[in-house]
């Protein structure tokens, strides 16, 4: 049978919803540990995170202690397409029609996906296979799409909190499946992946 994606969307974001601030607040600090230790976390180069809406796991520490070779950036829509640009806290956002704050740049001067060295991408729900569901909107799917069934940069990293992990997602052909998944609790390496990690010079 296959699933009602749209339905497992509504529970797993009450879900998220429903932590108290207390657990956000440790939560945002042990995935930063997890994500800066992934085996293959650049040293240089952008990195793009999420503002965090509809109780997303935050990515606030982790912005704050990037190493310095790295640039923060954020997501910026452009027509049906995902771009990114370089934010510091202090700097002019705007929102965007979904009402996600965003930097105030022209879109088409912001940065391609492809000129990433990282990016973390939020997500609704996850498995222990590294499979990702999303909002259902299909922003980074379209956006990595040139990643499917290529090593290219930049690596893919999914996060959120343990509770939204589900027992299996069944795979769309356009899905893209990260390289990792952090939550609070767990950092998901899928085999092939790693062996990627091992072997990748970057």
């Amino acid at each position: 049978m296959t699933q009602d994606r749209d339905t497992l969307r509504r529970q797993l974001r009450q879900l998220r919803r429903e932590l108290p601030a207390a657990a956000r607040i440790a939560a945002a600090e042990s995935l930063a540990r997890r994500i800066l230790a992934l085996p293959f976390f650049p040293q240089s180069g952008y990195v793009a995170g999420y503002w965090a809406m509809d109780g997303e796991i935050g990515l606030h520490v982790l912005q704050l202690r990037l190493p310095p070779g790295l640039v923060w950036c954020l997501p910026v829509l452009d027509g049906d397409r995902l771009r990114f640009a370089p934010w510091r806290a202090g700097d002019p956002l705007v929102t965007n029609r979904f009402g996600i704050p965003e930097p105030d740049v022209a879109p088409s001067s912001a940065l391609e996906p492809q000129a990433l060295a990282l990016a973390v991408m939020p997500l609704v729900g996850f498995d222990a296979g590294g499979q990702r569901l999303g909002m259902g909107g299909g922003w980074y799917d379209r956006g990595f799409a040139f990643r499917h069934g290529s090593a290219a940069p930049p690596w893919l990293v999914g996060a959120g909190f343990a509770v939204q992990q589900v027992p299996e997602l069944e795979a769309a052909p356009w899905d893209v499946v990260p390289d990792a998944i952090c939550t609070e609790s767990a950092t998901v390496l899928p085999h092939d992946r790693t062996a990627r990690a091992e072997t990748d010079p970057a």
